[in-house]
């Protein structure tokens, strides 16, 4: 009985130390950095966001186009949500240093103060030029 109880604890100690190996070869390191949003602009071809950098009138401007909302696996994800202090939010996903996914939390109702509007002869390509995910504060 003394052997059956040392076997079994001798092979859970292994069997621990083997699994904390594998996940720590087979796992990545994700990380994620949240913002502030002051305005979400919808446009024909995506959503410019304006954002908190840091300071009090230190914003800054990255776009984020429609092709990252296609499918499950994209890069992007736009989470409605009813009326709070607490967004709009912004959290940026990396995956072992490179960008991942975001994931914009917006107000659903589009007349919030939150939402802006871009109007309709101004040109917005030249910030879906260049995507890129980097934050400096």
């Amino acid at each position: 009985m003394k052997k059956l109880f040392i076997l079994l604890i001798v092979g859970s100690v292994v069997s621990s130390l083997f699994a904390q190996t594998f996940s720590e070869e087979h796992t990545s390191r994700i990380f994620y950095q949240n913002v502030s949003v002051e305005k979400v602009y919808p446009t024909r071809r995506g959503y410019i966001i304006q954002y908190y950098r840091g300071g009090i009138n230190d914003f800054g401007i990255i776009s984020i186009p429609n092709e990252w909302f296609t499918d499950a696996a994209s890069k992007a994800e736009l989470v409605t949500l009813p009326p709070g202090k607490n967004w709009p939010t912004m959290t940026i996903f990396y995956k072992d240093g490179e960008f991942s996914h975001v994931r914009l939390y917006v107000h659903k109702n589009k007349r919030h103060q939150t939402w802006g509007n871009v109007p309709l002869p101004a040109d917005v390509s030249k910030y879906f030029e260049n995507i890129e995910m980097q934050f400096k504060f």
